[in-house]
């Protein structure tokens, strides 16, 4: 059984064939997580998550480049749906997160993809940014869920931020759709986290060597992702990703770690089970 612990199903690019693809996956007995980047879109993964008795799941947060810090211009993601907030609504969010099949807070963290120019206007930016981490790191503390963490260009500054704020860091958490150096892994490994993989391992990043990285990632604090509609692996068909682009992302991992199949699978499967306390 495989577990696509971060997809984007809640998004509007899926209305249309979401419930064909869910079936799919729960024919394979495949496991999802479905993940909210504003308060619409982790509104919607709740709901269809509530659909279903079993295995699927949601977690809620507010994206980092989904806060309107009036500094940068927001551009429309046409997959996605909902829209940018100035600020954390925080008992909306709160509210939300008690279902009983939400899993985690999350995706949160910080993105310095697209940032002012200004040095003045960058240092604001990325105090907004952090501000918020914080603010919803306290939600995932109060409520006592585990974390999914977006980080982007920005490694050493959500590193300080956990190593500085021990009151809210959370025991138990995932960088989703890691990209970043060895060392940077290591730090993440050492506060216990997880290191989440999708198809951006198929990609040729300046400086980033995933081959590297999976290598001396331990199988234990591995999780295997899509980011679907995101990152669709390159043998894929189809025109976007899909939960089901998952198996890729394992076989690739087991060519690399020169394992079996089965043997990724199973272990990466016990690790979702494992933070997110999935049945």
């Amino acid at each position: 059984m495989l577990i696509d612990t971060h997809c984007h199903l809640n998004f509007s690019v899926f209305n249309s064939k979401r419930e064909k693809i869910i079936n799919q996956c729960l024919q394979q007995g495949m496991k999802l997580i479905l993940i909210g980047t504003n308060f619409q879109t982790s509104q919607k993964a709740v709901e269809i998550a509530e659909q279903y008795h079993q295995n699927i799941y949601a977690a809620v947060g507010l994206h980092p480049m989904e806060l309107d810090t009036g500094l940068v211009k927001i551009k429309p993601d046409i997959w996605e749906g909902g829209q940018p907030e100035s600020s954390f609504a925080y008992n909306k969010y709160k509210k939300l997160a008690q279902s009983t099949k939400v899993v985690a807070i999350g995706e949160i963290g910080l993105d310095y993809y697209s940032k002012p120019k200004t040095t003045r206007k960058k240092e604001l930016f990325k105090q907004k940014q952090k501000e918020l981490l914080l603010r919803e790191l306290k939600l995932a503390q109060e409520l006592n869920l585990p974390v999914i963490f977006h980080c982007r260009m920005a490694n050493e500054d959500l590193i300080k931020i956990l190593k500085e704020n021990s009151s809210v860091r959370p025991v138990k958490a995932v960088v989703h759709s890691f990209v970043g150096t060895l060392e940077e892994m290591k730090e993440y490994l050492a506060l216990g986290y997880y290191i989440g993989f999708n198809g951006m391992i198929f990609k040729h990043i300046a400086g980033i060597d995933f081959i590297e990285l999976i290598k001396n990632v331990p199988l234990e604090k591995m999780l295997l992702e899509t980011d679907s509609p995101y990152l669709k692996p390159p043998t894929m068909g189809g025109e976007i990703n899909t939960p089901l682009g998952v198996k890729y992302v394992a076989q690739q991992v087991a060519q690399i770690k020169n394992l079996s199949l089965d043997r990724i699978t199973d272990i990466t499967t016990k690790n979702a089970q494992s933070l997110f306390g999935l049945e």
